[in-house]
């Protein structure tokens, strides 16, 4: 009597006559009293313990069959139509061979999970090998006094570089270098953390307000305009010798060179002017002529300091008169040259004497006036100077010469120096090569030569 083999959904798998085998399947199935069936029962149960391990699969499977593929060293399993990977991973340090899709792979080197995606092994995570340590966005949960907060935390080499979060908090439990979280990207304050790269917004400033948000959240209309005029509140400081231009040629410019200031007229023969406004209306009170090298002031020049001339050695002057000593108290005031001597030498007016003197070496003397002069020595002794009068009279009542000449000879004709009376009167008392008589008496015949003087002396 023939076998009926039944499957499990109780369908007919096949059929089996007496004393026969059937290789519907996979494994032998015996017809009864089938001789010799002991090794084939045998073998059928080897398969099922191996899983009928093969390089290739079975000839005749059934759904629901185990495969265990030799290539892939994977267990498979028949779904009616073909043998399927029955899932779990390779744990090893490189991409296993022959895979199937939908295998996972550990690598043991990184810890890393891959999927064979049927040509190529896809990284499933983490983004980050066991020796970046942890990097890439984690999500987390930071308690606050509002609650707790989902954030998603950005850490590269285990070091959180950034939060983001919906809303604005403080954590409860201290994070290092969030103090505070933004709504928005928060980043680590101890890392000097800064964005790079543009925007559309950090391209082009808003300047519609003015009002700062903080001390250091500053207002694009606070920021000066490179492109119309526009007006500070605060100081500018030019931290450079190169220092300011202005004009559309670059006409003026301040600089520094070792400290010192330059202001400078660049146009070739253009004038530097200096305008004030007097009484609403615009003047020119100095001129600094390109074309010239002339200096124009108009309008009065006030020195409080000291004035010298290096360039030249005289001095001129248009004016009439030269006003020294203005709007200060009555003190002595004028001229002073230069000299080796103490106080140099001087011509001034002598306040209190209202009078000018002159002099050097700390010693003047009047200068006098022909107000000063007089005519009669002997009344005005010690005062002013002498000078006759109408008449052509001069009076002196005596004479001290300090220095006098030498005794007068005949043959003396070009000596200038004064003689005193004693030498004036020798000399008469010798005139003609004799001694002569001086006496209070008249000369009689006899006495002298011809052509001698005689002097004579009153009683």
């Amino acid at each position: 009597m023939a076998y009926t083999i039944n499957k499990t959904d109780t369908t007919v798998l096949t059929t089996i006559a007496d004393g026969t085998v059937d290789n519907t399947t996979s494994l032998q199935l015996f017809g009864k009293s089938y001789s010799g069936f002991g090794e084939g029962l045998n073998e059928n149960l080897v398969k099922l313990l191996e899983n009928s391990a093969s390089t290739s699969a079975p000839s005749a499977p059934l759904r629901g069959e185990l495969w265990f593929d030799t290539n892939t060293n994977q267990i498979k399993v028949y779904d009616g139509t073909s043998f399927k990977p029955t899932g779990g991973s390779k744990a090893q340090s490189s991409a296993p061979t022959n895979a199937s899709a939908g295998d996972l792979w550990l690598d043991t080197d990184d810890d890393q999970v891959y999927a064979y995606t049927g040509t190529a092994w896809q990284l499933v995570g983490p983004v980050y090998t066991k020796g970046q340590t942890l990097s890439g966005w984690q999500i987390e949960t930071l308690s606050s006094a509002g609650g707790n907060k989902v954030v998603s935390s950005m850490y590269v080499g285990n070091t959180r570089v950034a939060i983001l979060s919906k809303e604005t908090f403080t954590p409860s439990v201290p994070q290092t270098g969030f103090a505070e979280i933004k709504a928005g990207l928060t980043l680590n304050s101890t890392l000097g953390a800064v964005f790079e790269g543009t925007n559309t917004q950090a391209t082009f400033i808003d300047v519609s307000s003015t009002t700062n948000s903080s001390a250091s959240l500053i207002a694009g209309g606070n920021f000066l305009r490179a492109d119309a005029a526009d007006t500070t509140t605060g100081g500018i400081t030019v931290d450079a010798d190169a220092g300011v231009t202005i004009g559309d040629a670059q006409e003026l410019t301040i600089s520094v060179t070792s400290n010192d200031v330059t202001i400078a007229q660049t146009s070739q023969d253009k004038d530097l002017l200096f305008t004030v406004n007097n009484g609403g209306s615009t003047k020119t009170i100095m001129t600094m002529d390109g074309s010239t090298g002339d200096i124009t002031i108009n309008g009065n020049l006030n020195i409080t300091g000291e004035y010298n001339s290096s360039t030249s050695n005289i001095s001129t002057y248009d004016d009439a008169f030269i006003k020294v000593n203005s709007g200060n108290s009555e003190v002595d005031a004028g001229l002073i040259v230069e000299t080796s001597d103490t106080d140099d030498a001087r011509m001034f007016y002598d306040v209190s004497e209202n009078k000018w003197v002159a002099g050097e070496n700390a010693t003047y003397s009047t200068i006098m006036r022909d107000s000063d002069a007089v005519s009669d020595g002997n009344a005005n002794k010690n005062t002013g100077f002498l000078r006759t009068t109408a008449a052509g009279l001069l009076t002196v009542t005596n004479i001290n010469l300090a220095a006098v000449g030498s005794a007068i000879t005949t043959s003396d004709t070009a000596s200038v120096a004064v003689p005193t009376i004693g030498q004036v009167a020798t000399f008469g008392n010798l005139w003609g090569g004799s001694a002569k008589t001086v006496s209070t008496s008249n000369p009689t015949g006899g006495d002298g030569s011809d052509g001698d003087f005689w002097f004579v002396r009153e009683a």
